[in-house]
């Protein structure tokens, strides 16, 4: 069985409209994600980039489908499974970072390893070791509120390797950024994900900041197609 941070063949999914129709919206997505590697997830709003981040990132169940994630198959996985699963091998970064603005920079990425039980003096210096890597060494004491747009999402960010996950799920990272920010935070996760070895897959509509992966891939009419978006116009 494949232990990469993501092995994924035959992703079906169909959605009931207002007349009871069904609406194939994704129509058997095959994907891998390598170590390191950042894929681009391309797609216009409506071709289904949500539902194949929501199955991927174990959300909602996805029977008769092969979902790898880091060498277990999640294909038939309960939601207990997926739970424990979403904690310990996956990192979601959204395009709204939902930090806690009563917790400090290293607060709110000890949060999830708390959760896990992790004691507080180990999760702090996982936190502080994060940050520091993502160029906050001087905001760690810092709430959310003290902090730019950009270093709200470098925490949000170092959050989602808090774990140390496989894989990791990106939706608009610097959706809610302006260029020159969005591009200096995309750096910087780009620096991180290629140092730990986390295998990244980023759902973006920004060509410019797809161009920077390693790879680029894209929906059309329910399939993954791969995109070279370095002729595209």
């Amino acid at each position: 069985m494949s232990n990469l941070p993501l092995s994924l063949k035959g992703l079906h999914r169909d959605y009931t409209i207002g007349d009871g129709r069904k609406l194939a919206v994704l129509k058997g997505v095959d994907l891998e994600v390598q170590p390191g590697e950042l894929v681009g997830l391309l797609g216009p709003s409506g071709s289904g980039k949500s539902s194949l981040l929501h199955a991927v990132g174990l959300l909602e169940a996805a029977p008769n489908t092969r979902l790898i994630i880091d060498g277990e198959d999640f294909a038939g996985a309960n939601d207990r499974q997926r739970t424990a699963a979403r904690l310990k091998k996956i990192g979601f970064v959204y395009q709204f970072h939902h930090l806690l603005p009563e917790y400090t920079a290293v607060g709110n990425v000890a949060v999830p390893l708390r959760i896990l039980g992790r004691p507080r003096k180990e999760s702090e210096a996982r936190a502080r070791e994060l940050l520091t890597a993502l160029g906050l060494g001087e905001r760690l004491d810092h709430q959310p509120a003290q902090l730019s747009g950009g270093e709200q999402q470098r925490v949000a960010i170092a959050r989602a390797l808090a774990n140390k996950p496989r894989l990791l799920l990106a939706d608009e990272p610097t959706g809610n950024l302006d260029p020159e920010t969005s591009t200096q935070v995309f750096g910087a996760l780009k620096t991180i994900v290629k140092a730990q070895g986390v295998g990244a897959l980023i759902a973006t509509h920004n060509l410019e900041l797809a161009r920077h992966m390693d790879r680029v891939v894209k929906l059309v009419d329910g399939v993954l197609v791969p995109l070279d978006v370095h002729a595209t116009v």
